[in-house]
């Protein structure tokens, strides 16, 4: 295959000038320029610019319009503001605030206007009205010769209507004014003036970008109200800069920005004070031409087209990947460092679309390959079953009787009943939609046509809880031939296509064939690996994945002698001997295995593959935790009943056969002895049959019940006991809570709950039983005032055949069962139970069981 990748023996035109169309198109939509935009708002957002010491701002605020009263303010106001910030040092005071309209403390306002000798007022260009020529809106004569300069408010939106920057200079065309920032700055002599422009044309020059500080917020504020309440400090405004604008919601002017979008845009006056920030720091960013953009694609698209003819498709995806990271490297230092900002969109957009077209004149050299390895992949393996749709309906209804064992059937062919048991004509319901299933109760019928008759086919299934999983898979069940199959499909007429249809029914034959193979390791039961020659592991199912807590990637590769010496290293004999000898010999071995505190049988099979000289190791890995711990139980179950209940038997015939020696003289209390010991002895062996039909217990012996109802009927079976001691059991709760399972199991559980309860409380106490829902739960705690449980007995608590060591001396002698009938019950009901216990203060346990439905 390497040497079929030969370089394309074409110049470079063939591949320029597709290139060339493609950036033509580009030029007619604003894909590149929202492309530009994104590039220069990450690098923006992710390096903010620093904030100048000299910039502060007043704002307008929400509190200062509460205070002040509505806008707009005597003008008075403002100059009593002016007075103070001139008192505090503040050079320069800029106001984004317009004044076109003459007002009576005009006077006032410019006085304190022309004492300070630096205050910069804005102007506005816009139409007095509908159907005007632009204007220009300047502040009224008297403050605008009281200023020490005027400057435009004016903010660019690009065309995704967000703020970038502003034009430095703006205005009519027989004048430019310079911004807010410029004009606070000082620098305007160093603009050009328009030249020789009409009077009412908008004439806009020196665009500059801005690189914000950060988003609404980031900029030093601080109240107008409290500035005019309070003197101000002069450590704040001493020699600075003031810009004094709106910042209050739904009050002046809002912008956009790429901190924020329309989410949380910032004022006018922030805006204006950002661009005054990164002027007088040196930091406006200019923006390189459109034409400069597309120039620079021009020769991406040169260096391109020269160099993808002559590499390899590897080498291709690597150089349009690198020539598109060197533009955003270049966007990004240009942006940094020189203060440029390039658009590269359109040149980064070509390395991206040369690829696939590069690859599709590669593609026309493949086809020669493809002839001379189609016929081989046509011949591939295949994996299909029959399908149940050309199964004649005799054959069907054998194999449903072999499969589901119905109580009855009935099979008609047109009006001719065929063969019946347990069903009549008279139960086959009418079907209106051959080929799919009707279920009425038990009965299922099905009309299916077979070679132009008609057939019905009934069964009556059997009433249990498997019958309606077994309805719905005979609904899944494809008995009615599909029409749209893939022989019926008319074939391609052209060359290429028919050649691309036999690969494609080849490479299906193949896929399936793996995925089948493939699905069948990982349905497995057991876990299935398999090595090569050399005991290296090749393949793995998802249970080794598991089992070992290995990943799937650093399985493959690894020798499995080495893997299992790692989980359970091993002496005689070592893993990497078993492994050898399995290989060498050629004989199977069947080893244990302990993992991760589990226990498995690991079997070695030797394999070879036909016509191949090739061969490995199949292992096929069981888990045998669960018979293991059978096995235990086994031994602890006749170890208990080899100790505990032989113990009280052998008591009781001690006492009988010295009753039998001593007839005349027969004491009471040598029944009581005999009484207590028959107890004991039937309730061993009662707590031993519950926790074995706890452990038998499964869903299909299921059904609804209602939880309060159970904890109800639990509680006035232990209330005699708990009365004996003077203990009163309290019910609190009052809501149904309907669940699926066995309430006389459920009920027995909550009985051993409460019968500890009692056991272990102080006469005179209280148990609280409470009954809620949390969620999808239906929850049971009963606390009580006992002696609790110390903590290093919790975790072994519902152990079986364990007893608390603090019972045990304070002579409450149990069986180790009552607990872990508990525990048994709740996992089979697929619930959970917590202990919540201190020494001397009582123990609360907490039962959790999934809630169904309620009902009523």
């Amino acid at each position: 295959m390497t040497r079929n990748w030969l370089p394309i023996k074409t110049n470079p035109w063939t591949l320029g000038l597709p290139l060339l169309a493609i950036l033509l198109l580009l030029q007619a939509t604003t894909v590149p320029e929202r492309l530009d935009f994104w590039l220069y708002d990450t690098l923006i957002t992710n390096s903010p610019a620093e904030v100048s010491d000299d910039v502060v701002i007043i704002a307008i605020d929400e509190l200062s319009l509460d205070r002040l009263g509505r806008w707009p303010w005597p003008r008075a106001t403002h100059a009593r503001l002016i007075e103070k910030l001139y008192q505090a040092g503040a050079r320069t005071i800029v106001f984004d605030v317009l004044f076109p309209e003459p007002s009576p403390d005009d006077p006032e306002l410019a006085r304190a206007m022309r004492e300070h000798g630096n205050v910069i007022l804005p102007l506005h260009l816009s139409p007095p009205s509908r159907n005007y020529l632009i204007s220009e809106q300047l502040p009224v004569a008297e403050l605008a010769t009281a200023a020490s300069a005027l400057g435009h408010a004016h903010v660019e939106l690009d065309e995704d209507g967000l703020a970038r920057g502003v034009y430095l200079m703006n205005g009519l065309g027989d004048h430019l004014w310079p911004t807010l920032a410029l004009a606070a700055s000082g620098t305007t002599s160093q603009m050009n003036e328009p030249g020789d422009v009409p009077h009412y044309t908008n004439v806009r020059q020196h665009y500059r970008a801005i690189p914000l500080a950060g988003g609404a917020g980031t900029l030093p504020s601080y109240s107008y109200t409290e500035i005019l309440e309070r003197p101000p400090s002069a450590e704040v405004f001493r020699g600075k800069t003031v810009f004094i604008g709106a910042t209050a919601p739904g009050f002046g002017d809002i912008l956009p920005t790429p901190f924020s979008g329309l989410h949380q845009p910032m004022s006018g006056v922030e805006f204006h004070a950002n661009n005054y920030s990164a002027l007088i720091q040196n930091k406006l960013i200019s923006r390189v031409s459109t034409a400069a953009a597309i120039g620079l694609a021009v020769l991406v698209i040169i260096f391109l087209a020269s160099a993808l003819p002559r590499m390899r498709p590897t080498r291709t995806i690597l150089l349009c990947l690198a020539t598109m990271a060197a533009l955003a490297l270049a966007h990004a230092l240009l942006l940094k460092y020189a203060r440029l900002w390039l658009p590269v969109s359109h040149a980064a957009i070509i390395p991206l679309l040369a690829l696939p077209v590069s690859s599709a004149l590669r593609l026309a050299m493949t086809n020669r390959f493809l002839n001379k390895q189609l016929d081989e992949l046509a011949r591939g393996p295949t994996m299909t079953l029959q399908e149940t749709s050309r199964r004649h309906p005799p054959q069907l209804l054998s194999h449903f009787q072999a499969l589901f064992q119905p109580e009855g059937w009935l099979l008609a062919e047109g009006d001719e009943v065929i063969t019946a048991s347990g069903l009549t004509e008279s139960d086959i319901p009418p079907m209106e939609n051959p080929g799919e299933w009707v279920h009425i109760g038990g009965q299922s019928w099905i009309s299916l046509t077979r070679g132009g008759i008609t057939y019905r086919l009934g069964l009556k299934l059997s009433n249990d809880l498997s019958r309606e999983a077994t309805q719905r898979y005979l609904r899944r069940l494809p008995l009615t031939a599909n029409n749209t199959s893939s022989s019926n499909r008319p074939g391609p007429r052209e060359n290429i296509s028919a050649r691309i249809e036999r690969v494609r029914l080849a490479t299906e034959r193949m896929s399936q064939m793996q995925k089948f193979i493939r699905r069948s390791f990982e349905r497995m039961p057991d876990g299935i690996i398999v090595t090569d020659e050399l005991g290296v592991i090749r393949f793995a199912n998802g249970h080794i994945e598991e089992w070992f807590r290995e990943p799937m990637p650093s399985l493959n590769g690894l020798p499995l002698a080495r893997l299992l010496e790692g989980h359970d290293p091993r002496e005689t004999p070592p893993w990497h001997e078993t492994v050898s000898e399995t290989l060498t010999l050629g004989q199977s071995r069947t080893v244990d295995l302990r993992i991760h505190n589990k226990d498995f049988l690991i079997h070695f099979a030797p394999f070879s593959l036909p016509d191949s000289d090739q061969s490995g190791i199949i292992a096929n890995i069981s888990d045998i935790s669960e018979l293991r711990e059978q096995q235990r139980q086994h031994r602890e179950a006749i170890d208990f009943i080899s100790h505990d209940v032989r113990s009280p038997l052998v008591s009781q015939l001690a006492l009988i056969e010295q009753l039998k020696r001593n007839q005349g003289q027969l004491e009471p209390e040598q029944l009581d002895q005999l009484g207590r010991l028959a107890r004991r002895s039937y309730h061993l062996a009662e707590e031993f049959v519950q926790l074995a039909r706890a452990e038998q217990l499964t869903e299909t012996r299921f059904y609804e019940c209602e939880f309060l109802a159970i904890v109800e009927n639990a509680r006035d079976s232990v209330s005699e006991q708990a009365a004996e001691k003077d203990i009163q059991l309290t019910l609190q709760g009052t809501e149904d809570l309907w669940l699926k399972g066995n309430a006389e199991l459920l009920e027995r559980a909550v009985i051993n709950l409460l019968t500890n309860a009692v056991q272990y409380s102080a006469p005179k106490s209280t148990i609280i039983i409470q009954v809620f829902q949390a969620g999808h739960q239906a929850c049971l705690t009963v606390s009580d005032e006992g002696e609790g449980i110390a903590p290093e007995e919790v975790p072994h608590l519902f152990d079986r055949y364990r007893r608390q060591k603090s019972s045990e001396l304070s002579g409450n002698h149990g069986t180790g069962l009552g607990l872990s009938f508990v525990n048994v019950v709740v996992e089979k009901h697929r619930g959970e139970i917590h202990v919540n216990s201190r020494l001397g203060e009582g123990s609360a346990f907490t039962l959790k069981l999934p809630v169904t439905h309620q009902i009523g």
